[in-house]
């Protein structure tokens, strides 16, 4: 009897540690995550007892929570919501967040490290508890140009500060009302919600760090420019062949630059100039060869491709192939073909290495913190990513981007009375599938400096008739001058 009375003691022992163990688990490793999962509905609905921050632009708020008199106290509202959605994303009683609203709840929501104080006494003051103000760096009137100039269009504009990496627009088309998501009727709000999911032009994806990513095509050559100069292989206007038509190495396909049959100027060579100012595929492809896929995909990753950059919402990571590629794959990634796939994030990040000399910074959408009666809690410094390429190849590629734009194959990204360096892509997506149209380059004006890439789905409309320069290239102008105020 004694030993079955001792069995189930330590039984019941055993029991009673594997209780105490996961409760303390719970409770001290998993709370954090458990109190953030967008399915606890409890933490969800005790947020809204909390007047929830609002979200600036310029001094403006762009959301901002008010009284509602329902169950959840609070209701947040997007003033332009379909303007700012790629910025703010959505808060949702029973969908969860996105955006700003997600990446900087902890300061919206006022239970940040850095709020506790500022807590503590709202609650002996006896004040309505409320979250931090979170500033942001957008520029409004690029935000707004890069809107209007994408209109109906599917795609996606990023514009960014190249010396400090403050994203001072950042819109992706079609867009969406972050309003109907933000309502408490749960009915109406997975009604909404479903709807955008259904749609086939994907309105919830931010286009601008994530989606569907695209070809890069021919900006991608700028890339492959930076290899070419760094490993001292070719030189700005040092001679290299011309052929008008080229085979892949071990593959009987064979490539020719954007003029069918064209060859890269008139002369029998031509130079690393010419090919990036005329986008010429042949030079490109010879030359990512003789680098080897090792240097380009170490060029690529300089600059941040196959890494995600928090912004503070974090983006997909651009794509350079990891695995070892033969020479004719290589080749195509010369011209931005092949299984390269990029955002305009990352594009922008490019050219703003190349407009600053060649050091490139961390991309940030958060300006400063604000507690609610607006002292700063935290204003984010500028950071430096890395430095991908010298000061001295950075020269020369802004040399050649500003003849791409001057005479070469980016001329409607041309502004009267400044020096603009740009480069064009018309990429493939497959036999008879659309091109995707890009375009990204730089602007300096009084020391105001912007970096920006654009990037359009489906050709622009067009299918395979629409060009880089044809569309893609107006709409970096239209925000190149909203920046520069020129």
């Amino acid at each position: 009897m004694s030993r079955n009375i001792r069995l189930v003691g330590i039984f019941v022992l055993v029991m009673f540690l594997a209780l105490f163990g996961s409760s303390t688990y719970i409770q001290v490793f998993q709370a954090q995550s458990l109190a953030q999962d967008d399915r606890n509905t409890r933490t969800l609905l005790a947020s809204y007892q909390v007047q929830r921050g609002p979200i600036l632009v310029d001094g403006v708020p762009i959301a901002y929570s008010t009284p509602d008199g329902t169950e959840y106290m609070y209701q947040r509202v997007y003033a332009n919501g379909p303007l700012y959605s790629a910025v703010t994303g959505y808060y949702s009683a029973n969908q969860g967040a996105t955006g700003i609203e997600q990446a900087m709840n902890a300061e919206l929501s006022g239970k940040s490290d850095s709020q506790f104080f500022t807590s503590l006494q709202r609650l002996f003051t006896g004040e309505t508890p409320a979250g931090a103000a979170v500033e942001l760096t957008i520029n409004p009137a690029a935000q707004q140009s890069a809107m209007d100039a994408l209109g109906d269009q599917r795609g996606a504009v990023v514009a960014i500060d190249p010396k400090t990496g403050a994203i001072l627009a950042m819109v992706s088309t079609p867009t969406y009302d972050p309003n109907t998501l933000a309502m408490h009727d749960d009915e109406q709000v997975i009604a909404n919600y479903n709807a955008l999911l259904e749609n086939p032009s994907n309105p919830l994806f931010n286009r601008g760090i994530g989606g569907d990513l695209n070809p890069p095509g021919s900006v991608f050559k700028v890339i492959v420019a930076a290899a070419a100069l760094e490993a001292g292989i070719a030189t700005p206007d040092g001679a290299l062949p011309n052929p008008n038509e080229w085979q892949l190495p071990g593959s009987s396909h064979v490539i020719y630059n954007p003029n069918h049959g064209a060859k890269c100027g008139d002369g029998d060579t031509t130079t690393l100039r010419m090919a990036l100012e005329q986008s010429c595929n042949i030079p490109f492809a010879q030359l990512a060869v003789q680098l080897g896929d090792a240097k380009l995909r170490e060029m690529a990753e300089a600059f941040g491709f196959n890494q995600a950059f928090n912004v503070p919402m974090s983006s997909t990571a651009s794509v350079y192939p990891e695995e070892k590629l033969d020479n004719a794959q290589t080749a195509l990634t010369g011209f931005g073909q092949f299984d390269v796939r990029t955002t305009p994030l990352q594009m922008a990040l490019v050219s703003a290495a190349i407009s600053n000399g060649g050091t490139m910074m961390q991309p940030n959408l958060v300006k400063q913190v604000l507690t609610p009666s607006l002292q700063v809690l935290a204003s984010p410094k500028a950071t430096e990513f890395g430095a991908p390429i010298s000061d001295a190849t950075a020269t020369a590629l802004q040399s050649m981007m500003q003849g791409s734009v001057d005479h070469g194959v980016a001329t409607n990204a041309q502004i009267n009375g400044v020096a603009v360096a740009g480069k064009t892509g018309t990429a493939e997506n497959g036999d008879g599938e659309p091109y995707s149209l890009w375009f990204t380059g730089f602007a300096e004006v009084d020391g105001q400096e912007v970096a920006v890439a654009v990037v359009l789905e489906d050709g622009g409309g067009m299918g395979q008739s629409g060009t880089g320069n044809g569309l893609a290239a107006t709409i970096g102008q239209q925000v190149i001058k909203a920046v520069l105020e020129v």
